[in-house]
Order: structure tokens, then C-alpha cells, then sequence
């Protein structure tokens, strides 16, 4: 009459133990991902600012945060930021 309770029991547990550390990797595989992009756009981003404006880049960070605030603080700006977005979000 086919396997036993126990067997089949401890066949299933088999298999969960499996299928939780696939998900585990598949997670791990995510989040690598995840940083990989985050990494790029950051680089992606710097080299953007670097270009415009070329003397950022013996600048520290609180300098350029500090810079940035007050670029974000000039008449316009915020209006401005509104429309990239708009646009960046019909692209």
C-alpha cells in the first residue's frame, strides 16, 4: 500500500527545506539587483553632475549637498524641478 505517513512526511519536509532555500536565492538575486541598479544610477547621476558643473568633482560631499540646497532655494527652481519630473514621467 505505498509509503508510509512518516516517509511521506518527512519527503514533504524535504521539499519545503528545498523550496525555502530557493527563495532565499532568489531574494539574495534580487536584492543584488536591486543595489546593481541603485549603484549604476548613482554613477550614472555623479558623472551628470560632474559634466554640468566640472569643479564638483574635488568637492566634498556636505559641500555639494550643501551646493544642491542652494540651487534648490534659487527663484524657479522648484517649478522647475516639477516640470523635469512631468517630462521624465512621459518618457
Amino acid at each position: 500500500m505505498g509509503k508510509s505517513l512518516e516517509v511521506q512526511k518527512a519527503e514533504a519536509e524535504k521539499e519545503v527545506r528545498q523550496l525555502e532555500n530557493q527563495q532565499k536565492i532568489l531574494l539574495n538575486r534580487i536584492r543584488k539587483e536591486e543595489r546593481n541598479a541603485r549603484n549604476h544610477r548613482l554613477i550614472v547621476h555623479g558623472a551628470i553632475m560632474e559634466g554640468v558643473f566640472p569643479f564638483t568633482a574635488s568637492m566634498e560631499g556636505e559641500a555639494i549637498k550643501a551646493f544642491l540646497i542652494a540651487l534648490s532655494r534659487l527663484p524657479g527652481a522648484e517649478e522647475m524641478a516639477a516640470k523635469m519630473l512631468k517630462i521624465g514621467a512621459t518618457e
